[in-house]
């Protein structure tokens, strides 16, 4: 009995020993797991080691920020800068336009131009009328057209008894979107959107001034299919005049243009380069001509053919005959083109095809801004919200999203990434797009390091897109940046301040993370 007790007070001592070095260890184990977590509470929050407001000096009294940092998959921001504001996204709204499109078209999507006719060819005759079909192409040249002129003269047709229609009913209303400043529109950067787009829709010509001052400046011979008139008024050399009269450009009906202002005495032209208005007018006068070259009599007349935007279109393949056509290049040459340029009119004409194959209807701004919110909701999950789409390049300043919701798009992107393929359309910092010579971010030590969309319109520099952190962490961020402005005096150094804000922001995201 004495031995069992004995066992039992070796056991109980035995015992208490264990719970003992237990209890230590836990101890132990608890005082690590808090190092730890502080430790990475500290690591996360080293983008915060300098307030965000400590950069804000940097900008011009008066400018606005909305700041988001995110790393992708996480649901917290790193960094939340009034990031729920509304603001213009400028280009950064072809980010929203590109996921859309292949959301909606699909990788494998091209726009289609066609030459088509429900005639019959007799004796080298089509006995009937000749319809070009256009669908936005925005990368359509002329060059394209001729090709498909001479297909048609290959078939055998040397004459046409009917009329040669141009077909623009893929896209209806306006070419101009809601909010665009009407002095761009002549712009080529600004170039309408129309159905029928040859060479970009854009032209060039020289302006000469005259040799005696007080007479008018002379428009030099061009070959396109256009009227420019030159009411220019020639000034001296040092006139006060040239301080106050500057050169305007006014479009009229059916592509003409009358030039108006002053232009100071100069030996060599300056070019011009104007956005076409009427792009059916343009097209249709370009084949005319193709037809003439070719040998092909047209014994009818040029029409155009358009459709009201409320009509539905019979998405049935046609009873036409198809006697020519010609393709673009698959949807993701055209938005990697878009991305890395910025380009207005790639991004403006999908946009409205987006709206145009969503819904069955001619493309238009209202159909387009429509399509691109249901397609996000329904196949990405993403609410626009209160976000106002109007246009799919960003020029409209009626566009308004918050940094918030930009960043929505932006994480669907990065995760679905092997599928979609965005990242890489993107500008690459220091390598090519609009971000080749983005000198803050060469300043910031991360060339080769962001890919992300710019932004800019008057008093706007936005970026939205992804870093490479020096841990190798992919974090997506997106700078709103609006109500920048300098004085006047100030103006030659203007980007200054923001290069100094942009190079100290990127630089410490991209070494505290």
């Amino acid at each position: 009995m004495l031995l069992f007790i004995t066992l039992l007070n070796i056991c109980a001592a035995t015992l208490n020993l264990a719970f003992m070095k237990i209890t230590y260890l836990s101890q132990i184990v608890n005082r690590l797991a808090y190092t730890v977590t502080i430790v990475m509470l500290c690591c996360n929050m080293r983008v915060h080691a300098e307030p965000i407001e400590s950069y804000i000096p940097s900008l011009p009294d008066g400018a606005n920020l909305a700041l988001i940092v995110q790393k992708i998959g996480s649901k917290t921001p790193l960094i939340n800068y009034h990031a729920d504001r509304m603001a213009l996204p400028a280009s950064t709204q072809k980010v929203l336009t590109a996921l859309a499109a292949l959301l909606q078209l699909g990788a494998d999507f091209r726009f289609t131009t066609t030459l088509e006719s429900p005639a019959i060819v007799t004796n080298g005759a089509l006995s009937g009328d000749l319809i070009i079909r256009f669908s936005g192409d925005p990368t359509l040249t002329r060059q394209q057209l001729r090709d498909m002129i001479t297909t048609l003269k290959k078939t055998g047709i040397r004459r046409i008894t009917g009329n040669f229609i141009v077909d623009t009913s893929v896209f209806s209303s306006h070419d101009m979107a809601p909010g665009w400043s009407w002095n761009d529109t002549v712009q080529c950067f600004s170039t309408p959107p129309a159905a029928a787009i040859v060479d970009r829709n854009c032209f060039s010509v020289s302006l000469q001034s005259a040799q005696n001052p007080g007479n008018t400046a002379f428009v030099e011979p061009y070959s396109y299919p256009v009227q420019v008139s030159s009411e220019v008024r020639t000034l001296a050399k040092g006139s006060v005049d040239a301080q106050y009269c500057e050169l305007d450009i006014v479009p009229g009906e059916l592509n003409q243009f009358t030039l108006r202002g002053c232009l100071t005495r100069r030996e060599d032209p300056i070019r011009l380069a104007i956005a076409i208005q009427n792009g059916a007018s343009y097209a249709g006068a370009i084949l005319k001509n193709e037809l003439k070259k070719a040998g092909i009599q047209l014994d009818g007349h040029l029409r155009q053919k358009t459709i009201a935007a409320t009509t539905f279109l019979n998405k049935s393949k046609p009873t036409n005959n198809i006697l020519a056509q010609v393709q673009s290049a698959p949807l993701p040459q055209l938005l990697k083109a878009m991305l890395k340029k910025s380009d207005n009119l790639i991004a403006d004409s999908i946009f409205r095809t987006i709206g145009h194959q969503r819904f069955g209807v001619p493309g238009t701004w209202r159909a387009g801004a429509n399509a691109v919110r249901q397609v996000l909701r329904e196949k990405a999950r993403i609410d626009l919200g209160n976000s106002i789409v109007v246009d799919g390049s960003g020029l409209s300043r009626h566009n308004l999203l918050s940094p918030t919701t930009m960043m929505q798009v932006l994480q669907y992107i990065a995760q679905n990434d092997k599928k979609l393929n965005i990242i890489s359309m993107l500008p690459l910092s220091g390598h090519d797009g609009t971000l080749l010579y983005r000198g803050s971010l060469h300043e910031a030590g991360v060339t080769g390091k962001v890919s992300a969309k710019t932004g800019a319109l008057q008093g706007v520099y936005n970026l939205a897109g992804f870093i490479t952190t020096a841990s190798g962490q992919r974090m997506a961020f997106v700078q709103f940046l609006s109500g920048y402005a300098v004085p006047p005096e100030a103006q030659r150094n203007r980007r200054v301040p923001l290069l100094r804000f942009e190079s100290r922001l990127y630089k410490d995201i991209y070494k505290n993370n």
